[in-house]
């Protein structure tokens, strides 16, 4: 049996989406145990700050529409990708730019409440939040940096099989962040805080 290069290509396509896939399931079980321990301690901490007192979910709706706007921006640049035609450079420059500006208000948030001395040791809310929403905006800053490769390679104009399989493959992560940052969003801002 004769094998190709393009069927080779097409295997380890496969194979790099599955893998991806799996790690974006490992890191559902990773999300789904620190929203646990966010509701589980959180919640136990009469004394001291808690998320009714300190945080502001409309301020940080502004910023999750940011997120959860980058999705179509991804979408959009990887359809454009698929279909050959221009504007993927674009479309990632605005997925990258929204994405900073939800990182921007993560930032802002923190600040607030570290003027407000909430912190990491001041007890069980501030640990579990800090912890939930410090890795979610680690992911972001991944997702960032791996659009930013993909868009420094689209602007090369080097936009070959591999590198869009590639772009598949962040497309999927970048979504999982946006998954994620709605179950974070619904749990620490709205559920929290009624």
């Amino acid at each position: 049996m004769e094998t190709t290069v393009e069927g080779i290509e097409s295997l380890l396509q496969k194979k790099t989406l599955l893998a991806v896939l799996l790690f974006i399931s490992s890191e559902a079980i990773f999300f789904g145990c620190l929203i646990s321990a966010y509701v589980y301690y959180a919640s136990s901490s009469p004394n001291g700050p808690n998320a009714q007192k300190v945080l502001d979910p409309l301020k940080t709706g502004f910023y999750t529409a940011c997120l959860l706007s980058s999705s179509v921006t991804v979408y959009f640049a990887e359809r454009a990708q698929r279909k050959g035609k221009p504007g993927i450079s674009l479309w990632l420059a605005g997925t990258m730019l929204l994405g900073a500006v939800f990182l921007y208000g993560e930032m802002q948030e923190y600040r607030k409440l570290l003027n407000e001395n909430v912190t990491v040791s001041r007890n069980l809310f501030g640990s579990t939040y800090y912890t939930l929403t410090g890795f979610h905006a680690l992911h972001v800053t991944v997702g960032i940096i791996l659009l930013g490769t993909m868009l420094v390679i689209s602007l090369k104009k080097k936009m070959h099989k591999p590198q869009q399989s590639a772009l598949e493959c962040i497309s999927y992560y970048w979504h999982f962040v946006d998954v994620v940052w709605v179950a974070v969003f619904s749990v620490v801002y709205l559920w929290s805080t009624r």
